[in-house]
């Protein structure tokens, strides 16, 4: 499990969260600790490391 730091596309909060990198590149989604809005999320393991992109549910 990874710590990675994102920032919410709907409030623009910054918050950690614990992505599990084992499985791969993978989407999934999840909530704000902020608002509460749903956050997709699209992790990619790369050989520097893992990268989030959050992305609002309605783009």
């Amino acid at each position: 499990m990874d710590e990675l730091t994102i920032t919410c596309p709907y409030c623009g909060e910054a918050f950690t969260t614990l992505v599990d990198t084992s499985a791969g590149e993978q989407d999934y989604i999840e909530d704000c600790i902020v608002c509460c809005r749903p956050i997709e999320c699209h992790l990619e393991v790369t050989t520097d490391g893992p990268v989030l992109t959050p992305r609002r549910d309605d783009d």
